[in-house]
Parts: C-alpha cells; sequence; structure tokens
C-alpha cells in the first residue's frame, strides 16, 4: 500500500477534492462514530432486556421485620395504601386467583392462555418489562382473553436492595412497555423473589410503602406450587392447594424454564378446586377492586411504542450479530491457518539452496522518487540510494513543490540524480512523467519519505530474471517504531502486510505493490497504461490491473525499505481513510474480471474475493469480537467470554510470532499486541466505517499532507 505521505503530497487541483474540513472531522466521519455508538447502544440494550432471571428465591434470607406494622405481616394477600395508610386484603373464601410470574414467553404463555380459556377461568400474569417488550404479541393475548395484568419489574431484579431511583426505573419502563404492548397501564405490583406478607422484612417494607402511596395495590402469595422446581405435577397440586376453604392467591409460572409440569398441572387443579366448590376468579376481583387496567394515551402510549419498536430491532440484530461474529470468527482462524501455511512454504521455497528467478539481473534500473513538499525526508532518501549496490539512476519528480525540495536534491550533486520539476499534477502524473523519463526497462518506485537499504534494489529487481514477473513488491518495514503508533505499524507492516504478501505471491493473486518499496517491467506498465489517476490507491490499481492482463507479481522479502509511520491519531485516521477509500475505488474499478476469462478472471475469481473478505468485511467485523466479548463478561458469563477472547489474541500472537521469525525482527514489540488489538483495531474499525459510508455516498475527498519529521533518514539504515 502507498505510504501516507506520498500520497498526501500530490495534489492535482480539483481532483479528487472535498471540502476543506479534515477528514478526520468531517460528516462522514461522524457517522462512522454515530454507527458504532449504535452497535454499541444495541448491544447493551440487548443485554439489559435479557437480564437472567433467578431462582425464586431473596438475596437476603435474614432480614429483621421490627420496621414493618404487625398489622400488615400476615395480613391477606393484596397491601394497598388509600389515603397513605396500610391495608391488607385478603381472598374471599373459596375463591382462586390465579397468579402467574416471570411471563411473557411466546412458547409457555399461549399454552396457558389456552388451558384458561377451556375452562373458562382468569388468570393474572405479572410481566416482567423486559419481556413484555420483547413478546408484545403475547402481552395482547392475555388482556384481550379477559385477564388481568401486573407488573413484575422490568429486569427481574430484588427491589428490596435498589435505590430509590431504581425503583421507579423498573417501574416506569414495565408500564411503558405495556402500553407500547397492549395500549394500556396496570396499578397492580408483584415484587419478585416476594412471597407472602410475612416475609416483608425491613429492606421490602420501604418498596411497598413506596409504591403504595404512588397508587400500586402489592399481590402477594398465599400458595406457592413451587412449579418453578419441577417437583411434578402431583406436588404442583399439592402445594397450590389451600386447606380447608380458604380463599388463595396462588403461584404459578408461565415463563423462566421448562413449564411442561406447570401445563399438566394447571388442568387437573382448576378441576379438583371446581370440585370443591371453587370459584376462580382474578386478583383485582378477589379484593373487590376495580380493574387495574387504565389506558395509555399521550406521550407515554407513544414511548412505549418506541420502545417495543428498539427491542424488535436489539432482537433483529444481536442473532446477526452472532452469525457474522460466528464468520468472523472460523475466517479468521481460517486465514491465520492459510497464512501460516503459505507464508512457510514460501519462505523456504523463496530460501532453499540454489533457488533462482531467471539469469541474475545486472542492468542498470531506473529509480523514480515522486516529491512534494519533502525536506524533511527528501535528502535521507537519495542519499540512501546513492549508496546502493545497484547500477541505477535516480529521477526525483518534483510536483511543484513550495518548500525547496528539489534545490535540496540539486545541492547534493550526485552524478546519476536527475531532478524532473512538474506543477502540481498529483502522484500518478508525476510516476508517469518519471517513467516517460526513465532510460532502462525496470523501474523502481519509492516514496520521498522513504530509505533503502545498499542491497534493497539488487534483491528487489532479481525475480525480472523470470520474464513472466511483471512487478515485484519489497519488504516495507516501519522505521520509526520507538513511537507507540510507529509500534502498531510495525506488527501490522510485519504481520498484515509482509505475511499477506507471501500467501497472496503463491496464490499468484497480489492486491498491492506497496508505493514505498516496488518494481514494475516497463513492457509491463505499457500494457496496462501506466499509472491511473482514477483512484487514490494507484498501487492497488495497477497491481490488479496488471495481473488481469496475464503478468505475474510476487513478492522479496528482502529487499528492505524503511518508511515513516504517521506520528499522531489524526494522521493515521487520514493515512487509513485513503488507503480504505481507495481500495474500495480499485475493486470497483476492477469489479467485471469477476465474469473476465482467463487470467483477469482468475483474479476477479479468486484475488477479489480475498481481499474483499480479508481487507474488508473480516476487518470490519473483527473489532465486533471485543464488543462482544464485553457484551458477555457483563450480560452472560466473564470467563468464559474472556477465555474466547484470550484465545482469539492467542492465535494473533503465534501468527505474529511467526512472521516476526521470518522476518527476523525482535520479539519484544510483541508486548504491545494485546493493547493493540484493544486500540489500533478499534480505530482501524472506525476508519474502515468511514470509507464505507463514503463509498456508499458517493463523497470525494482530497489528498492531504502529513507532517513527516524525517526520523528515519535522519537516524539511517542498514
Amino acid at each position: 500500500m502507498t505510504s501516507t505521505a506520498t500520497r498526501a503530497r500530490h495534489a492535482k487541483p480539483g481532483q479528487l477534492s472535498a471540502a476543506r474540513r479534515p477528514a478526520f472531522f468531517g460528516p462522514r466521519a461522524v457517522l462512522a462514530f454515530l454507527a458504532l455508538f449504535a452497535l454499541i447502544g444495541v448491544m447493551l440494550f440487548n443485554g439489559y432486556l435479557h437480564a437472567e432471571l433467578g431462582d425464586d428465591k431473596r438475596v437476603r434470607e435474614d432480614a429483621s421485620s421490627d420496621r414493618v406494622p404487625k398489622r400488615v405481616l400476615g395480613g391477606g394477600s393484596t397491601l394497598s395504601f388509600p389515603n397513605g395508610k396500610a391495608r391488607n386484603r385478603p381472598v374471599p373464601r373459596k375463591t382462586v386467583a390465579l397468579t402467574f410470574d416471570d411471563g411473557p414467553d411466546p412458547k409457555w404463555t399461549p399454552k396457558v392462555l389456552a388451558i384458561l380459556e377451556k375452562y373458562d377461568v382468569p388468570g393474572t400474569f405479572f410481566v416482567v418489562g423486559s419481556m413484555t417488550a420483547r413478546y408484545p404479541d403475547a402481552v395482547r393475548e392475555i388482556v384481550d382473553g379477559g385477564n388481568e395484568v401486573g407488573i413484575h419489574t422490568f429486569t427481574h431484579v430484588d427491589l428490596s436492595y435498589q435505590s430509590a431511583e431504581r425503583v421507579d426505573r423498573e417501574i416506569a419502563q414495565t408500564q411503558l412497555a405495556l402500553a407500547g404492548a397492549a395500549g394500556i397501564n396496570t396499578s397492580l405490583f408483584r415484587a419478585p423473589y416476594s412471597s407472602t406478607t410475612d416475609a416483608i422484612d425491613n429492606y421490602s417494607w420501604p418498596v411497598y410503602r413506596r409504591l403504595g402511596t404512588n397508587g400500586y395495590t402489592s399481590a402477594f402469595v398465599d400458595t406457592d406450587s413451587e412449579d418453578w422446581q419441577n417437583p411434578g405435577v402431583s406436588k404442583i397440586v399439592e402445594n397450590a392447594t389451600p386447606k380447608g376453604a380458604k380463599g388463595t392467591s396462588v403461584l404459578f409460572h408461565d415463563s423462566g424454564g421448562d413449564r411442561s409440569q406447570t401445563l399438566r398441572a394447571l388442568p387437573e387443579y382448576i378441576e379438583k378446586m371446581k370440585a370443591r366448590g371453587y370459584d376462580f376468579t382474578t386478583v383485582s376481583e378477589a379484593v373487590r377492586r376495580p380493574s387495574a387496567h387504565r389506558p395509555a394515551s399521550g406521550p407515554p402510549l407513544w414511548q412505549g411504542k418506541a420502545l417495543v419498536a428498539a427491542t424488535a430491532v436489539a432482537e433483529f440484530t444481536m442473532p446477526g450479530l452472532v452469525v457474522g461474529l460466528t464468520v468472523v470468527g472460523i475466517a479468521v482462524l481460517g486465514r491465520s491457518a492459510l497464512m501460516l501455511v503459505l507464508a512457510r512454504r514460501h519462505h523456504r521455497q523463496r530460501n532453499r539452496p540454489g533457488f533462482f528467478w531467471g539469469p541474475q539481473v545486472v542492468e542498470p534500473v531506473s529509480v523514480i522518487v515522486p516529491a512534494y513538499n519533502e525536506k524533511e525526508c527528501i535528502v535521507g532518501t537519495v542519499t540512501s540510494l546513492a549508496r546502493s549496490t545497484h547500477p541505477i539512476e535516480i529521477i526525483v519528480v518534483d510536483d511543484g513543490s513550495t518548500d525547496g525540495t528539489p534545490e535540496l536534491v540539486e545541492a547534493l550533486a550526485l552524478r546519476n540524480v536527475k531532478v524532473v520539476r512538474q506543477e502540481n499534477s498529483g502522484k500518478a502524473v508525476a510516476l508517469n512523467r518519471g517513467i516517460a523519463h526513465a532510460r532502462w526497462g525496470i523501474v523502481v518506485m519509492m516514496d520521498g519519505d522513504t530509505v533503502f537499504e545498499p542491497d534493497t534494489i539488487h534483491a528487489l529487481v532479481q525475480p525480472f530474471g523470470d520474464p513472466s514477473v511483471g512487478a515485484v513488491a519489497g519488504n516495507a518495514k516501519v522505521g520509526n517504531r520507538r513511537t507507540l503508533i510507529g509500534a502498531w505499524q510495525h506488527i501490522e507492516y510485519v504481520m498484515g502486510f509482509n505475511l499477506d504478501r507471501r500467501m497472496y505471491d503463491l496464490l499468484r493473486c497480489m492486491p498491492t505493490i506497496p508505493g514505498a518499496v516496488g518494481a514494475f517491467r516497463r513492457e509491463a506498465l505499457a500494457h496496462t497504461g501506466g499509472m491511473s489517476e482514477g483512484t487514490l490507491a494507484e498501487d492497488t490499481d495497477v497491481t490488479i490491473a496488471l495481473q488481469r492482463s496475464g503478468w505475474r507479481v510476487v513478492y522479496a522479502e528482502h529487499a528492505i525499505a524503511w518508511t515513516e509511520a504517521p506520528g499522531s491519531m489524526r494522521q493515521l485516521w487520514r493515512q487509513r481513510y485513503r488507503w480504505s477509500y481507495g481500495t474500495m475505488q480499485a475493486l470497483w474499478k476492477h469489479r467485471r474480471s469477476v465474469r473476465d476469462p482467463g487470467a483477469s478472471g482468475r483474479f476477479g475469481r479468486v484475488g477479489m474475493p480475498m481481499v474483499v473478505l480479508f481487507q474488508i468485511v473480516t476487518p470490519l467485523l473483527a473489532p465486533l469480537i471485543d464488543l462482544f466479548t464485553l457484551y458477555a463478561a457483563v450480560f452472560i458469563d466473564p470467563l468464559k467470554s474472556l477465555a474466547a477472547w484470550g484465545l482469539v489474541l492467542a492465535v494473533q500472537l503465534m501468527s505474529a510470532a511467526y512472521a516476526f521469525r521470518l522476518d527476523r525482527e525482535r520479539y519484544r514489540f510483541l508486548l504491545m499486541l494485546p493493547l493493540q488489538q484493544i486500540v489500533y483495531r478499534q480505530l482501524m474499525y472506525l476508519v474502515l466505517i468511514h470509507s464505507c459510508v463514503t463509498a456508499a455516498t458517493g463523497g470525494r475527498m482530497r489528498w492531504q499532507k502529513l507532517k513527516r519529521t524525517g526520523e528515519v533518514g535522519a537516524v539511517g539504515v542498514g
């Protein structure tokens, strides 16, 4: 891929120009951030909706009840606060109020309702708000069937140990869910993990009192079927049966687990109680109170509908996200395995004794250095070329610099250096101008901020001993790796670029000759029309064009060039934004290759899908692994989620370690890999979204000059 500075340096007036505002703060960048935040919001919302339901037991069982009025303890199964005073009401004799907790459930609730309809008995369903928002049809079916609905909080949390604000929020959110699902609100409430009134303690009493003064009637139980334990049908019926002729508010469940025993016990229980002369009614009717339902209207109704709609979006998105992550996981593991296998084969093949491309290439080559305002780097670049062990001519094409770049080159007074001046016309024009002035049949192209080692050019041009080779990619390395960004990019260059190029070389579908170090056969360039001005990634464009024309493009691992990484996050963003967007432009330009015969079709059907999958789709989805890890750690299982993330990191570390071994790099930089995966990859993810938004909206962007220090050339390499 072309280095940042060179792409930034060459700005053809009117070409690919956009607003003056830097891309980092542009509207498409804002859309990229919004897309990420929306996804995070959906994941958090979905996690909140899917909060796990616990067993029906209290968080603490040993709390005192000395602050609870004695008339409340052991009182009737409903508790209200008319005029601010606590009042219990029992279920009348020979009356059953069937109640169901933890629903609605799309599987079990309709079956419970079918049984109630068959026996013509009503039920009171204490619904969880999150379940209501997820399954609004089930709530509508409950209400339409003449049954009663009560609140069972939004997330099934024990309110006894929550703040007053959390209590209010749990109730209000459930009311919104009911409004959106069935167009009603309710004044009936049952706390999770509650039982009889004598279980009210000093922690739960303030909650009941707070809700009672707000107009809510709290419902308790007289008999508990304990069906959540699945003790067997006969035991459920026995547990639910009151003694003598006492009235009872009996607890069953229509969600929260396997309710098959409940479904078998319910008809038996109804028949048994009817045979004993019991009537069935709702909780409100049992205590002679008007219906708890009130129609929802105005803003709360529409807010409720919005909540249900948002829930539907979350429910739709998360399964797709899981599928996407599965695809990414398989792709990452498959790609890593393929890279390791092919990289090993490439290394062994190209470094075995006696390997040669053909006759040794000894004739001179032309080196083209396009430059625009490169005063910090150009002296180091040209000086490194002058030390080359291979005979060369150096053509510096100045693209309208205003900082004295050409004068600095001329002041070196090197005999094999030619300076060609042109008005600012863009990098592609500068490269084509250099090709026109070249004397030799092999042309090396490099960036104005890049430094070559003395034997780089000799190693780079040796593959041209094979007449089928039309271009050669060199081994670009980060020179300023002492900075944090430089260290991250160093890992990426060694692992992501050079390891990839070994794989693409053997598969004969190389996507990019890096602008920092690449060589071309002039004859091959003539076949493709030279360097194209139609994309921001002229290196990717010409590389694909060469292979479609039947030329072979290979990788020379020993042709090392040193380049300078961006010095700030903003510059890194600009660099990768251009790279991503330019790659998309090039792929779109050559999209018809997938239908072509011969070499063009080979690249279209092999190289194109690999580039799309590995450079766009996989990088776009891979950071979601981190987001999903956080999601799973908070809402599912922290140990398993962190273990899964560690496995992915271990695969990345293994691949990186092998790449470092092949390139003979120091392993100490791999200590930065975990942080790179957490921070750097997220930035690349946003950049890719930014590029996709730009491509989808038909946006155009301008070249931008990135600030360079000349550190690589000043220090020297070799």
